[in-house]
């Protein structure tokens, strides 16, 4: 007897990263580690499950700035050159490591790794990875979400105007690359303010992810908690993450990814190899950094230098063990909430894709043998889409969700703190600035047209929720903040050159040349 569904909700994205001013540019390496570590092999899952006729019906949220990025000839061109360089650095690696039995295991492994990834990306999908996804939609595998344009934070946006416009050009951006129109959305970083729901629908969505707390705490009372959908005000469905499953994948202290066994992420070949030996594949400035290529494992809490050599073997063998741990989690959880609840649970479990594959080096692993053990081991849990649930279960429970993040602590203090609030003047005025000159200009073409698209291109990818993140984090500060002033300072300048009908079109054109995304954009979404 089947007890209940689970979701898994792959949420993949990547900043808008794309620097032809530069002939490399280390920020780009984002989305190359990303395809050869997470977008590949989660594709590869995929498809062999569906060859083997095993359902692995999920959920992949796909961004428009990452599908930008996947489709963009230059990025694709760039990615080959860091996957061919690779190559050729796993082939000295299996020749340099052959005295050490258990490192040449795994520069066996990596060999073929990066070799493979090579093949996929160049051969079978013809170096956009966007087909690969959207075959496996059309085939009714699993259901793509789209997002906010530029992963916009929209509680923190003051216009009703640029939270609608996150939302349309989102939605246009997935029709266009998907050959469809969106059904659900991952709002960005989950966060959700009264109204957000309005403009779901009036955009035709019809269900969103968000955090436990927003409906736990919305009104009325959830009588089903977070294991049933509930209806916004404005008729939308909202799911609730499921706290258990994240702490399970998510925490590197208690979560699957710490075990001992498994890969290391912070001790990289570009740091432990010899200067010399691995310069060639550096970039042209020389300074270390990661290769992907890794020879150690997490070992337990001790210094990177004392961890141990990493095997393979012992990593998919626990990848394995932990897939068959977590199926008998849900079962066990499924069952008991359904004697609770009157009928099945929809168990909801997102987290960000990169999480599989890029930290979790066995994360895809984890996923296939899971998508099987459920296939073949059982039948009292199902995978699911927030689509299935609401077919199986068009009647749900009407409530007005609170304002909530999936962020440290649930609410917006990720995104508004001492070292990025200043960011929100500048947005504002220009999210004001940007209203204005879609109203002024009902119609428009040429010259004036192009500088319009391109200052709504300038004012989402100012928007985009990574620059605030990265700041709180203090990862790549210096190049969040670049990247924000950047823009408000290329918005600011096509503002005041419409407002006084002086566009410099060889200025424009140069600006239109680095930020390409969103051709399909028109600045009227703003009105």
């Amino acid at each position: 007897m089947e007890h209940g569904l689970l979701a898994i909700i792959l949420h993949a994205h990547l900043p808008f990263v794309r620097h032809p001013e530069y002939p490399e540019f280390l920020e780009e390496e984002w989305l190359f580690e990303a395809i050869s570590e997470t977008y590949l092999p989660l594709l590869s899952v995929l498809e062999g499950c569906a060859s083997d006729g095993v359902q692995a019906r999920i959920t992949m949220g796909l961004t428009p700035p990452l599908c930008e990025m996947l489709a963009d000839s230059l990025l694709q061109e760039r990615y080959l050159r860091h996957v061919n360089k690779l190559v050729e650095l796993c082939e000295k690696e299996v020749v340099r490591t052959r005295q050490h039995p258990a490192m040449n295991e795994t520069a066996k492994m990596y060999s073929q790794h990066f070799s493979q990834a090579r093949e996929l990306f160049e051969n079978r999908y013809r170096r956009n990875l966007v087909n690969g996804y959207r075959a496996l939609q059309d085939a009714g595998v699993i259901d793509i979400i789209t997002s906010g344009a530029t992963h916009g934070f929209l509680p923190l946006m003051t216009r009703p105007e640029a939270r609608r416009a996150q939302i349309e050009v989102g939605r246009r951006n997935y029709a266009k690359h998907f050959g469809r129109a969106p059904l659900g959305i991952w709002l960005p970083e989950c966060a959700y303010d009264v109204g957000i729901d309005e403009l779901l629908r009036e955009a035709g969505l019809t269900f969103f992810m968000t955090d436990a707390h927003a409906i736990m705490y919305g009104k009325p009372q959830p009588r089903r908690g977070i294991y049933a959908p509930v209806i916004t005000p404005a008729g939308v469905a909202a799911f609730a993450r499921d706290v258990e499953t994240s702490e399970q994948v998510w925490s590197a202290d208690t979560g699957y990814p710490g075990d001992p066994d498994y890969r290391e992420f912070y001790r990289d070949l570009g740091f432990d190899g010899g200067y010399e030996y691995v310069k060639p594949y550096l970039h042209a400035d020389g300074v270390r950094r990661n290769l992907g290529i890794k020879y150690y494992r997490v070992t337990g809490k001790v210094d990177l230098g004392l961890k141990q050599p990493y095997v393979p073997s012992w990593a998919t063998g626990k990848a394995a063990s932990h897939a068959g741990h977590f199926m008998l989690n849900r079962q066990t959880q499924a069952g008991y909430l359904r004697s609770v609840l009157g009928r099945k649970p929809m168990i909801v479990s997102p987290y960000d894709a990169e999480l599989f594959g890029h930290w979790w080096f066995e994360g895809p692993q984890f996923l296939n043998y899971l998508f099987r053990k459920i296939h073949f081991d059982q039948d009292d849990i199902r995978l699911a889409t927030p689509l299935d649930y609401l077919e199986e279960y068009p009647q749900n429970q009407r409530q007005q969700i609170s304002g909530s993040s999936w962020g440290a602590e649930g609410y917006n203090r990720v995104w508004i703190n001492g070292e990025n609030e200043w960011m929100y003047l500048h947005q504002h005025v220009a999210e004001d600035r940007m209203v204005e000159l879609a109203r002024e200009h009902r119609w428009a073409d040429g010259l004036l047209l192009r500088a319009l698209n391109q200052a709504a291109r300038e004012l989402l990818l100012a928007e985009s929720s990574d620059w605030a993140f990265i700041m709180t984090t203090a990862t790549s500060v210096q190049y969040a903040k670049k990247r924000f002033r950047d823009h408000i300072h290329r918005f600011t300048r096509l503002y005041e050159m419409i407002k006084r009908s002086e566009i410099d079109e060889a200025w424009l054109a140069e600006v239109e040349s680095r930020d390409t995304i969103f051709q399909e954009i028109d600045y009227a979404v703003y009105r």
